[in-house]
Order: structure tokens, then sequence, then C-alpha cells
């Protein structure tokens, strides 16, 4: 079982956070650091069978709707990997 930890502890800036997306999944310095770029990378280039997100209650309230951007995009390419036959993963969230 393959398993990415994204830990968001102690994130100060969106890029930031997206470096460490981009670190923890192992995509290509040329990851465009926006949810869409996000998307594109988690169905053709992710392989996890689980993603464990740490820190999340670190971040300030300015990232909340940052961050429901990210779930979105999770849950949506889990969704699009079930309805297209492809291998899937599964999340979750530890404060």
């Amino acid at each position: 079982m393959k398993i990415i930890e994204l830990n968001l502890t102690g994130c100060k800036h969106l890029d930031e956070l997206h470096e460490r997306i981009r670190t923890a999944f192992n995509f290509p310095e040329w990851y465009g650091k926006n949810w869409d770029a996000f998307w594109d990378l988690m169905w053709s280039e992710c392989d996890a069978d689980k993603v464990i997100i740490r820190g999340e209650n670190t971040l300030p309230n300015d990232f909340n709707t940052s961050l429901s951007e990210m779930h979105e995009v999770l849950d949506d390419n889990i969704e699009f990997r079930k309805e297209n036959d492809l291998n899937t993963f599964s999340y979750e969230i530890i404060d």
C-alpha cells in the first residue's frame, strides 16, 4: 500500500502549500501550483492508495477556501477514478 503524507503544519502562504503538495506527491518541477494543475496531476501521476493530510488546523483562516478547494479536487478525483475504472485512493485528515 502506497501512502502519501502531506504535512501542512505551519504553512504560511498558498505558494508554500502548493510547494508542499508538489514535494509530497513528487510532482514535477513544472507543477503549476494551482487547483487545475493539482487535479491534472492527481489523476495522471498519483499512484497512492491513501493520502494522509496533517496540520490543517495549524493554518490561518485565510486558508479555508484553499483547503475546501483541495478537498473538492481530492473528492472529485476519487469519483472520476471510480467512474473510469481507474485505481482509486482514499484520504484522511489528521490534525
